[in-house]
């Protein structure tokens, strides 16, 4: 069946899954949902079902898949290493090929391709934000006014930024000699909303004599894409990024955003160079150079005590979920933890889900909330000033969860705590 053709390129991984349900445990789905479809498990034996013709995409598949976040936990303790993460996202390209993207997928498929439209969004924004936002009171962010399509009333967004990352800065800077020269992959929420994480980073390698590069062409990782099924957009995307960021010899691609070193990472290599034999030699050898800035700056001795400072200051820390499930934990909390006037007090559960999960919070925002609730409770419970992570979505989701929960505690990107004396 014409349906199923995308689903055929992941078929033999589909076998190594043994229904063991060792992923229930680890499913921020299953945790709110509660039934055995929101799992792994469930969905891998759909996909299954679906190449054997025994069902269909129908309304019920279509509704199973979309309750994934995406966020790798049940990759990291599967004992088979079913790459679910993949599966799901393949499964909803077949989906997207029978019924057409979504309006909401389509929309975002238009506008992660053209960076111009981005930028001019973003510009609209800000212009017209405050007829539907308001400005929430001692705290940094807007609330909106009145519910809008797949954005709701309750919903707590970041302020757009009046100048974007990649318009402030000479595309190389350059450093010592002999010292690495590193491609930074900005990011969309980077480049248009936290700023500050971009300079943050820019700040501590130009401290390490590194030479910065700021391809200025570079487009959105395509992760938006992936999640809905639209891996043309993302092939696409894939290709422009992979000429800016050939353009230049480096010995490190960095990112400061998570979901997109997972995209250059993993997702990059793993779906569309399997997809596209002619790109995947290149985009291995990205993938390959691909990295942290916390985990680059603990490889190359970044030493706290010169960057970091300023007043005593109780922190948190929040795993983002591309972060974890690539082995990315230790680095950031020695980092912290060396850093004067920081007082690191773990959280329970700081390796849970946050709940964003892309489009997982536009379709399933309610329950996006209640994963985020647990994670708002831990975090309060530690008595910390703020909660640092690596990753703007998290921050974004994280911020809201503690205002709806009346919490003054700032969110803030591990980069800005450690270059508060470089930034002061």
């Amino acid at each position: 069946m014409k349906n199923t053709e995308a689903l055929k390129r992941v078929e033999q991984e589909l076998k190594k899954c043994v229904k063991c349900g060792a992923c229930r445990a680890h499913c921020p789905a299953f945790s709110v949902f509660g039934k055995e479809p929101s799992t792994a498990r469930g969905k891998i034996a759909l996909c299954q079902h679906l190449l054997k013709g025994d069902i269909t995409l129908d309304d019920a598949t279509y509704a199973a898949l979309s309750k994934c976040l995406l966020c790798g936990n049940c990759v990291d303790k599967c004992p088979n290493n079913v790459p679910t993460d993949e599966i799901v996202m393949v499964a909803r390209e077949a989906l997207a090929k029978q019924r057409g993207l979504t309006t909401f997928h389509a929309a975002v498929g238009r506008v992660i391709q053209n960076r111009s439209l981005m930028k001019f969004g973003a510009a609209a924004g800000r212009i017209l934000g405050p007829l539907f936002f308001r400005k929430v009171p001692e705290t940094s962010g807007l609330r909106l006014r009145f519910p809008l399509p797949f954005i709701g009333g309750k919903r707590h967004i970041p302020l757009l930024t009046k100048k974007p990352f990649l318009e402030r800065h000479p595309e190389v800077i350059p450093g010592e000699p002999g010292k690495p020269r590193i491609v930074f992959f900005v990011g969309c929420m980077t480049n248009f909303c936290y700023p500050q994480i971009g300079e943050a980073a820019l700040a501590l390698f130009r401290h390490l004599g590194c030479t910065v590069i700021i391809p200025k062409g570079q487009q959105c990782c395509g992760l938006p894409g992936m999640s809905g099924g639209d891996l043309d957009t993302v092939r696409d995307l894939a290709e422009k990024n992979l000429i800016e960021l050939e353009r230049y010899e480096a010995d490190y691609i960095m990112s400061a955003c998570a979901t997109c070193g997972g995209a250059l990472h993993k997702f990059y290599p793993n779906l569309i160079g399997k997809r596209h034999p002619d790109l995947a030699a290149r985009l291995k050898a990205i993938a390959d150079k691909t990295v942290d800035a916390s985990q680059l700056l603990h490889k190359l001795g970044l030493n706290p005590e010169e960057t970091g400072g300023g007043r005593e200051v109780k922190i948190t820390y929040h795993d983002p979920c591309h972060l974890k499930t690539r082995a990315i934990t230790s680095q950031p909390r020695e980092l912290l933890r060396a850093t004067p006037g920081v007082d690191l007090a773990e959280m329970e559960g700081a390796d849970l889900c946050c709940g964003l999960g892309g489009t997982f919070n536009v379709y399933h925002y309610e329950s996006s909330m209640k994963i985020n609730a647990v994670k708002s409770a831990a975090i309060i419970r530690t008595g910390a000033e703020a909660v640092a992570t690596g990753c703007p979505g998290c921050m974004m989701q994280l911020s809201d969860g503690l205002k709806q929960n009346g919490s003054a505690i700032k969110v803030i990107h591990t980069l800005e705590v450690l270059a508060r004396k470089l930034r002061s």
